[in-house]
């Protein structure tokens, strides 16, 4: 325990000097914009700011603080476009337009941004320490997840999709095959045959999430803003009286951002599970554990924990992501793998040699994380002020500026109109399923993990030539399906008992 401390004070030693401080002030803000700004993400932020980094012959350890800061940024950053104007930032802001916006809807805008910016800091936070005190045996954790043990999770992710149905399920499990179906548009990684590509070179590598989420949130939402004005229905969202939220309020939601923060943590530490997945377990969950409880809940009608939970999770996952990457040498998430990238630049290889190598290097990084967070904080709380003002915008001008930047992120990852024809396409077929009422969060789940639940479920099957007795063979793999069962069924059961009425009230 005492070469941890040593190791960390030498870390915060690194990340607190003033050139390092400066850079990750830098990180941090660039980062907030990148993930404010619809379709562009995490990912595409360090990605355009690595070459950069490198170009300036910034030394290693500043580098991966600069990009660090960025993508810890861009994860505080999407929420507020998803909670003012109902458009995540990136992935792991899906789900909190399902309560950040109707809580802008009632005027209680800066109250949903106050609080999502302390659950993401608290998740983080969280995270941090996990990182400090686990990594080792986490990383070990990690690696017995095999194929088996990644399907059997994913097959978890989408039974904690019934929190998410309501009153209509077939519509929610509709939604999720339809996101399934997105996801398998293609060539087949397996046997490298064309699937649904309708001998499109432009869909050989399926339909690009960016693509998905910009179309379903954005370019459907202008749609209906474009009815309303057409039908004289003028959309206006009350002001928000109060700037921050109560004492009340925070710890009314404290216990769901600090099991969403260890649940958004335990998946972060996974290689390519992600913070979308983290923050679809986790407002499952708690939207299940409210419901069980019997406790008044409005989740999906701006529900304060519905924001909380979430948000912890997804920035928690994004922390603990680091671990494989450092201690592995194996990619958390998609930035992380850019971020790898961006180390072979300077001629390192993560890895468990790594922290006796060049301990500066990862203890400072990992002492960033910290530092990050608290400028991420200081940044937030006081903006919240202008970025409420985007809702005194204009209509028509806030669809403008929505539909030039969402065009704009979306051309700038492949810099092909093929990818505008296709967000204008499911833009309108996204409109239509708002207008039959199927709920977007389980569709884009369903796009999101397709791919990973097809490609681990081959790769598990090919190990025992067909064999489904693998699917169940290791005690990680039992306890997800078990936990599957319990998410699916038990919530059913206890509807159910509700409303069966009593000896009393049969006998009355």
């Amino acid at each position: 325990m005492n070469s941890v401390t040593e190791y960390l004070l030498l870390g915060f030693e690194v990340a607190a000097s003033p050139f390092n401080l400066m850079v990750a002030l830098i990180g941090s803000f660039f980062g907030t914009v990148i993930g404010l700004l619809p379709g562009l993400g995490p990912i595409n932020g360090v990605a355009m700011l690595m070459p950069i980094a490198f170009a300036l012959k910034l030394p290693p350890e500043s580098a991966l603080i600069l990009l660090a800061a960025v993508y810890v940024g861009a994860e505080y950053g999407g929420r507020i476009s998803a909670i003012l104007i109902n458009v995540p930032g990136d992935a792991g802001a899906v789900m909190t337009t399902l309560d950040g916006y109707p809580l802008t809807q009632k005027g209680q805008s800066a109250v949903a941004l106050s609080l999502s910016a302390v659950s993401s800091f608290v998740g983080s936070i969280l995270a941090f320490v996990g990182i400090v005190i686990f990594a080792p045996l986490l990383a070990t954790w990690a690696l017995a997840f095999g194929p088996a043990e990644y399907f059997a999770l994913m097959v978890f992710a989408f039974c904690c999709l019934t929190g998410l149905l309501g009153n209509q399920p077939i519509k929610g499990l509709l939604a999720a095959l339809i996101g399934l179906s997105i996801s398998t548009i293609g060539v087949d990684a397996n046997s490298g045959l064309y699937r649904f590509t309708f001998d499109s070179p432009f869909l050989a590598d399926g339909i690009s999430f960016i693509v998905v989420v910009i179309a379903l949130f954005a370019v459907s939402e202008i749609l209906q803003l474009l009815e309303n004005a057409l039908q004289g229905r003028q959309v206006s969202y009350p002001q928000s009286e109060r700037k921050f939220f109560s004492a009340k309020e925070f710890l009314f939601t404290l216990p769901a951002t600090l099991r969403s923060a260890f649940t958004g943590f335990g998946i972060g530490v996974l290689p390519g599970a992600g913070a979308s997945v983290a923050s679809a377990v986790a407002y499952a969950n708690e939207k299940n554990i409210a419901e069980n409880r019997g406790q008044k809940a409005c989740f999906g009608e701006g529900d304060l924990r519905g924001v909380a939970a979430p948000e912890a999770a997804n920035n928690s996952a994004a922390t603990g992501s680091f671990i494989p990457m450092l201690t592995l040498g194996v990619p958390g998430s998609g930035t992380t793998a850019v971020m790898m990238g961006a180390l072979t630049l300077y001629n390192i290889t993560p890895g468990p040699v790594l922290f006796e190598q060049n301990p500066g290097l990862v203890w400072g990084f990992i002492a960033s994380l910290l530092v990050a967070n608290i400028i991420l904080l200081g940044l937030n709380l006081p903006l919240i002020r202008f970025f409420t003002k985007i809702l005194s915008v204009p209509t028509w001008l806030l669809t403008a500026l929505v539909v030039t930047i969402s065009f704009v992120g979306v051309y700038a990852i492949n810099a092909t109109t093929f990818d505008l024809v296709a967000i204008c396409v499911l833009g309108v077929i996204g409109y239509f399923l708002r207008k039959a009422q199927l709920p977007m969060a389980p569709l884009i789940l369903g796009v999101v993990l397709g791919n990973l639940m097809e490609q681990n479920l081959r790769r598990a099957l090919s190990m025992t030539n067909g064999e489904l007795a693998i699917l169940f063979a290791s005690p990680i793999s039992k306890g997800f399906w078990i936990a599957a069962v319990l998410v699916l069924f038990v919530p059913i059961v206890l509807r159910r008992r509700k409303r069966k009425p009593s000896a009393d009230d049969t006998a009355a």
